[in-house]
């Protein structure tokens, strides 16, 4: 008996691009308020072997934009509560969980030329710089997330190059960085950024960070998933 659960997608992309699908590896480094979106949308299209990547734990302050985030998981790693949510849409999914930061300590465990796809939406600068020069020099295709806080206009989010990306500050930063320590990344690489920046309305003593909205971190990741699915079927 067929696989409904995928016909919608297998409408689209036919046999031949369901099949590529299943067979690419993608690994995500960030699963909070825009990896976990785009880890969603592979599963839900057809990708079979992901793994995801991150050191946190769910926190109450991530319920707000965050796939796995709800009541019942704060505490829990992001990483394990979002595999377990995934394993209910797709049981037969290969998805591998790592709990841990992609930092200079620890890059030489992931060998990124086993993977198709990296996909980049982590928020630490200098872990951003390292991923991005590994993973443009590796086999992998990268594609990144540049700042998705401070935004609310869903209209101006886009896609550019890396070196074209304009008016975001996270991009200068690392633009900034490579050009400071004369290392740049390999080879040029798509990014999913938008040119708003609101200001913070209210601000916690406890928590020093930026506003950010569901539907703002959801589409940055449903658009970095869209440019993996896209690639394939080309």
């Amino acid at each position: 008996m067929e696989d409904k659960k995928l016909s919608r997608s297998r409408m689209l992309l036919g046999d031949s691009g369901m099949n590529r699908l299943a067979t690419i590896k993608v690994i995500v480094f960030g699963c909070g308020g825009v990896g976990s979106w785009c880890i969603e949308s592979l599963v839900r299209t057809g990708v079979k072997h992901i793994t995801i990547v991150d050191m946190d734990t769910v926190a109450e302050s991530n319920v707000n934009r965050q796939l796995m985030a709800t009541a019942m998981t704060v505490g829990q790693p992001k990483v394990a509560a979002m595999r377990s949510h995934l394993l209910e849409i797709a049981p037969d999914a290969d998805i591998t969980a790592i709990q841990k930061m992609y930092c200079e300590e620890t890059a030489h465990e992931f060998q990124l030329d086993d993977y198709d796809y990296v996909v980049d939406a982590i928020d630490s600068v200098r872990c951003k710089m390292l991923l991005i020069r590994n993973a443009t020099a590796s086999k992998a295709q990268l594609f990144s997330s540049m700042g998705a806080a401070l935004k609310m206009d869903p209209t101006r989010v886009a896609v550019a190059e890396f070196w074209k990306v304009k008016g975001c500050k996270l991009a200068l930063a690392l633009r900034n960085g490579f050009k400071r320590e004369g290392r740049f990344p390999a080879r040029k690489f798509k990014c999913v950024y938008s040119e708003e920046r609101l200001e913070n309305k209210a601000t916690s003593d406890t928590e020093k960070a930026n506003g950010s909205l569901v539907h703002i971190t959801g589409i940055f990741g449903f658009t970095l998933a869209g440019l993996i699915i896209e690639s394939v079927q080309c």
